[in-house]
C-alpha cells in the first residue's frame, strides 16, 4: 500500500470531499460564514482563503493518497488566519503554536495509523518552519464527523490538554516530542534493515 502526503494547493483542492471544499467553518467568522453560505459562495471563499494563506504563510495542509487515490486531508494555519478560533471558550491559541483546524479520512482507511502519520507530517513541516507546538480545539462530546476534531482522537495521537472545558478543551502537542518519537522508529527500522543488509550474499554457482 503506497502512502503519500502531498501539500495542499489550489490544484489539488478538488481532491477534498465536496462538503469540505464548501465548508468555511474555520476560515470565516460565524457571521461572515453564514453570509457566504446564504450567498451560495462558500467554495469560492474557501479557495480564496487557501490562496491567501499559501501566498502569505505557505503550505497550510496535506492531502493523503493511498495508491494514488485521495483518501483524506489535514488543515492547519497560524491562529491569525483562523477567525473562528476566537469564538471558542478556551481560546486563544498560544502565540508560539500553529492551529490544527481539522482532518478527515475516508471511513475505509480509518484505524490504519494514517491519523498519526498525518500529525507527524504536520509536525515535521512546522518544525522546519521554526514552530514549537501545534494546538487544537477538541470536541469532548464528538459523535459524528464534524469540523471540530474529537478530543479523544487528539489525545490518542499525543496531544495534552492545556485548557480544560466540558465541551471544547484546548489541546497542545509539543513538536519536538513527536519528531523524536518518529525518529526513534526510523532509527529502529534502519538498524533492522542494516542487519539484514549485512547478511553475507550467496556466491553465484
Amino acid at each position: 500500500m503506497g502512502r503519500r502526503l502531498v501539500p495542499l494547493t489550489l490544484d489539488n483542492l478538488p481532491d477534498l470531499p465536496k462538503r469540505c471544499r464548501s465548508c468555511v467553518f474555520w476560515e470565516l467568522d460565524p457571521v461572515s460564514g453564514e453570509a457566504a453560505v446564504r450567498a451560495g459562495r462558500p467554495e469560492l471563499e474557501k479557495e480564496a482563503w487557501i490562496s491567501a494563506v499559501l501566498l502569505e504563510w505557505g503550505s497550510c495542509g496535506r492531502v493523503v493518497h493511498v495508491d494514488d487515490v485521495p483518501v483524506g486531508f489535514v488543515l492547519y494555519a497560524p491562529p491569525a488566519y483562523v477567525p473562528r478560533s476566537t469564538a471558542f471558550p478556551t481560546s486563544p491559541v498560544s502565540p508560539d503554536a500553529v492551529q490544527l483546524l481539522t482532518a478527515w479520512l475516508t471511513p475505509g482507511y480509518q484505524g490504519q495509523g494514517l491519523g498519526r502519520v498525518m500529525v507527524q507530517t504536520v509536525a515535521k513541516d512546522l518544525i522546519r518552519r521554526g514552530f514549537k507546538a501545534v494546538e487544537a480545539f477538541g470536541d469532548a462530546r464528538w459523535s459524528e464527523p464534524a469540523c471540530v476534531l474529537p478530543a479523544d482522537h487528539l489525545l490518542a495521537v499525543g496531544f495534552k490538554t492545556v485548557r480544560p472545558h466540558p465541551r471544547f478543551p484546548r489541546l497542545r502537542l509539543e513538536l519536538r516530542t513527536t519528531i523524536s518519537w518518529k525518529e526513534d522508529v526510523e532509527m529502529a527500522l534502519d538498524r533492522l534493515l542494516g542487519a539484514v543488509q549485512k547478511e553475507p550474499a550467496l556466491r553465484p554457482l
